[in-house]
């Protein structure tokens, strides 16, 4: 198993794939950081530059700094990406045949994958979480109140680190299931930016969003308290559901799909 991790390993830090989902992650996480803080307090236009939505709180409230250091969960859709190339590239660049005429154990190829993408996301995860906080401490000190990293803040900056982690763990998962690259990503964003907005601005069916992977992961990390959620640890066991069941599903397809 440990050859197999680091053949994964090989093929993903080989590309620069991971490299420019990385640089993305961390302009996107600066940028919507920045704008966030440049914002916070504006309760009086609406809580934006547009106005219309939520007050934002404060620079120096609690609220204001669990929501700034939050920032980094709007980039899991990346990490989800890369979940999904790592899988996908073996069946767009036709080299699944040879991977698995290699390793005819085709689970162990899929657990593999699933545990080098796991842990290879860690230290991305914690690059983009220092890019958040850098910026949180930059701005708002510069507004007169850095926040602390304690209490509640480092509880929020755990939780967006694990659904960091689980996001790539689906992804993978996703791309076990679909097969197709640029199906898999297509049907992801659609999911995580039109059904789960559906889900989530319709009366009849907001109540089953927290039981969603975008309900599970704003109750991990902060939000501005418009949607009735569940608690963090309840949220993280539902994150960690979605990555289990992906990681399962995608693992019995391979075993028993045939490699074309």
């Amino acid at each position: 198993m440990t050859k197999l991790v680091r053949a994964e390993w090989t093929k993903l830090f080989t590309t620069r794939v991971w490299i420019g989902l990385l640089l993305g992650a961390c302009v996107l996480v600066a940028g919507f950081t920045a704008l966030f803080t440049a914002f916070a307090g504006s309760a009086d236009e609406g809580g934006g530059p547009g106005g219309g939505g939520p007050p934002l709180p404060p620079v120096g409230t609690p609220e204001y700094e669990q929501l700034a250091l939050a920032t980094g969960a709007n980039v899991t859709v990346l990490f989800l990406i890369l979940g999904i190339i790592g899988t996908t590239q073996e069946f767009r660049h036709r080299t699944a045949t040879p991977t698995f005429l290699t390793t005819p154990r085709r689970g162990r190829v899929v657990t593999a994958k699933l545990l080098a993408y796991a842990l290879a996301a860690v230290p991305l995860a914690v690059v983009v979480i220092c890019v958040n906080v850098a910026v949180v401490l930059l701005y708002a000190g510069a507004r007169g109140d850095a926040p602390e990293l304690s209490g509640d803040n480092l509880r929020v900056l755990a939780g967006v680190g694990a659904a960091l982690v689980v996001y790539t763990v689906i992804g993978v998962g996703v791309g076990a299931l679909v097969r197709n690259q640029v199906g898999a990503i297509v049907g992801a964003l659609v999911y995580l930016f039109v059904v789960e907005a559906i889900v989530q601005l319709v009366p009849a069916l907001s109540d089953a969003y927290k039981w969603l992977p975008g309900g599970a992961l704003e109750a991990m990390t902060a939000t501005i308290g418009l949607t009735d959620l569940l608690e963090p640890w309840q949220g993280g066991l539902v994150l960690l559901g979605y990555g289990i069941a992906a990681a399962v599903l995608g693992t019995l397809l391979a075993v028993r799909r045939d490699v074309v």
